[in-house]
C-alpha cells in the first residue's frame, strides 16, 4: 500500500457551505471547491479518516470509539436548518484502538470517549470531501494546554498510520480571531501572519517544526490567534508528516481574510 498524505485544512465558520449565513458566495464557492477536491489526494480510497478537530480539547489526547457517532452541533445562533445537517459516516473503533496503541508505544497517555459525536470541525468540511459519508472516521482531540511541542509529538506518534491506509486530516484555521471577522482592519493582520506561516511551512522539517513550536514569535501571532486551538491541528499534521515537505494546498481569502491549507506527502 502506498503511503498516505497528511493534510491540514481550514474548515470555515459554522455551517457555512450548507446554510446561508452571510459569507460572500465567491468565497464560499472557492473554499468548498477546495474541500471537495481533497478526496482525490490519497493514492487510493482510505480505509478510514483520522480527524484532529480544533473543537475538542481533553486533558489527554482522546479518541472517539462509537461505531455510529452522532452529530454534535457545537455552534450557536444559526438558522434552524443548521441543526439538521447530517453526515452519517460510521466510526472506526479498531482505528481508535490502534491510535491508543501508538500513543502507548510513544509514552503518551491517552483516553477513549464512546459518546462523543462529530463536531463541526469534522462533519462540515468532510460532508464536502466525502458527501456519501461512506468512509469510517475517528476524531482525535487536542490536549489541553495547547502546547505546540506536545502536539508535534502526538503527530509523530501517529505517523505509522500513513502506511496503513489512514488519511490524517487536521481541521482548523490559519486565522481565527472571531472578533475580527467582518472587520476590514483584520485583513492586514491575516495577511501578515499567513505570509509568515507559508514561509515557515515550506522549510525542511526540522526548521519548520522549530518555527511552529515558536509560533507566538511570528508577526501578528496573537492578533491572528488570541487562542491557538485552531492552529494546533496543524502541529499534529506536521508531526505526522515527518520529513515530508509541505506544499500549500489552498491560499485564498474567506470573508476577506487570508487562509491557507497544507499538504504533506502528496504527489
Amino acid at each position: 500500500m502506498d503511503r498516505f498524505p497528511v493534510v491540514f485544512v481550514p474548515h470555515g465558520g459554522g455551517p457555512w457551505p450548507f446554510v446561508e449565513i452571510g459569507f460572500p458566495k465567491a468565497d464560499v464557492d472557492r473554499l468548498a471547491d477546495y474541500l471537495r477536491s481533497l478526496s482525490a489526494i490519497p493514492p487510493q480510497p482510505p480505509k478510514a479518516l483520522l480527524v484532529i478537530s480544533a473543537h475538542w480539547e481533553e486533558p489527554v489526547p482522546t479518541v472517539m470509539t462509537s461505531e455510529r457517532p452522532e452529530i454534535l452541533y457545537d455552534y450557536y445562533g444559526f438558522p434552524p436548518e443548521s441543526y439538521e445537517i447530517t453526515w452519517p459516516a460510521p466510526g472506526a473503533p479498531s482505528l481508535a484502538a490502534r491510535v491508543r496503541t501508538l500513543f502507548d508505544e510513544a509514552g503518551i497517555e491517552s483516553a477513549a470517549d464512546g459518546e462523543r459525536g462529530y463536531d463541526h470541525g469534522t462533519f462540515i468540511p468532510l460532508k464536502l470531501t466525502y458527501p456519501n459519508a461512506d468512509v469510517p472516521a475517528v476524531q482525535l482531540s487536542l490536549k489541553r494546554g495547547l502546547d505546540p511541542a506536545e502536539h508535534l509529538a502526538i503527530g509523530r506518534a501517529l505517523a505509522p498510520l500513513r502506511d496503513e491506509g489512514i488519511f490524517i486530516i487536521g481541521s482548523g484555521m490559519t486565522f481565527h480571531n472571531l472578533r475580527a471577522f467582518r472587520d476590514p482592519r483584520a485583513a492586514p493582520v491575516a495577511e501578515e501572519f499567513d505570509a509568515w506561516l507559508r514561509e515557515s511551512m515550506v522549510q525542511d522539517a526540522p526548521l519548520r517544526d522549530h518555527r511552529l513550536e515558536q509560533w507566538t514569535n511570528a508577526p501578528a501571532a496573537r492578533l491572528a490567534h488570541p487562542r491557538e486551538e485552531h492552529l494546533l491541528p496543524l502541529m499534529v499534521a506536521a508531526g505526522a508528516a515527518g520529513e515530508d515537505l509541505a506544499v500549500v494546498g489552498f491560499n485564498d481569502t474567506f470573508a476577506g481574510l487570508r487562509l491557507s491549507s497544507y499538504h504533506f506527502g502528496s504527489a
